[in-house]
């Protein structure tokens, strides 16, 4: 499987890692890490050093209960921020996690290459329709209400066919516009408690009957400092394990917040399946 990314064809049969550069105050890890242009910068570019597929900038932050912040403030935080990695790492693929098309607009038209959206176009109706016209590759995830109130809405029927049944949905409506290249994401930690999260993991390869890339996100988060009763901060061996779990149930994305330790676990992925 290729997407292309306005240009940059990027091949899945090697699996990729996502570096994420969070410009919020407030998110779980490393919220209010990033102060200025230049510390974003120098991540920026620790990451490439670290071998970093796609770059993935958030300016809202999506952990259960944050803030909603205005469309002005989103972008407020990330415009600059953007206009200096597009200029001094020329070609570094670019995604931008946000579900309001007019922050993705405005983004694509700064030089990025994929829009990441938590909601699968569900919360802004004008998202798919930006999509289609700028034909970049789009990331649907799996999610139900809103951030704010997305820990209340955990009742399944049978998860994974739910979710099955959303991406379904989803892709039909995108395909319907046009849209190409589409990825998913099964939305580990959204809507889902930590018990729904494993059963998720372990059911992964039903996603691939999708017949898309599958982007995985577990770093650093509840399902595994919580199972380990320890702090984000200490979750990166926890992190690595699930994202080698990940990989052997399908995933073509790791999205993390430790670019080396995934691509190290890529290598040895593949160096699996050699044999």
């Amino acid at each position: 499987m290729t997407i292309n990314c306005r240009g940059h064809l990027l091949d899945f049969s090697t699996p990729k890692v996502m570096g994420v550069l969070n410009l919020t105050p407030d998110s779980f890890y490393d919220g209010g890490k990033f102060k200025n242009e230049k510390e974003a910068l120098l991540q920026v570019e620790k990451n490439i050093q670290d071998g970093m597929d796609i770059l993935d900038i958030g300016s809202y932050s999506s952990r259960p209960g944050a803030d909603d912040i205005s469309e002005a403030e989103e972008l407020n935080r990330q415009s600059s921020v953007l206009q200096s990695i597009t200029k001094e790492f020329p070609e570094v693929i670019i995604s931008i996690d946000t579900f309001r098309s007019k922050v993705a607009k405005e983004s694509l038209d700064l030089g990025a290459h994929i829009i990441n959206d938590i909601s699968a176009g569900k919360i802004d109706p004008g998202m798919l329709d930006l999509i289609a016209e700028y034909q970049v590759p789009y990331i649907m995830m799996h999610m139900r209400g809103t951030p704010q109130t997305m820990k209340q809405l955990t009742d399944y029927d049978n998860l994974v066919k739910d979710v099955m049944f959303y991406f379904s949905e989803r892709i039909t409506e995108a395909r319907s516009k046009g849209i190409n290249d589409l990825l998913v994401d099964p939305g580990f930690g959204f809507a889902k408690t930590i018990e729904q999260n494993f059963e998720l993991l372990n059911h992964l390869k039903v996603f691939q009957h999708l017949e898309l890339p599958i982007l995985t996100g577990v770093s650093r988060k509840s399902m595994i400092y919580k199972t380990l009763n320890i702090t984000s901060q200490k979750a990166l061996n926890g992190t690595t394990a699930l994202n080698m779990a990940a990989l052997m149930n399908g995933s073509s994305i790791l999205r993390v917040h430790d670019v080396l330790e995934a691509k190290q676990c890529v290598t040895l992925f593949q160096k699996l399946i050699e044999n």
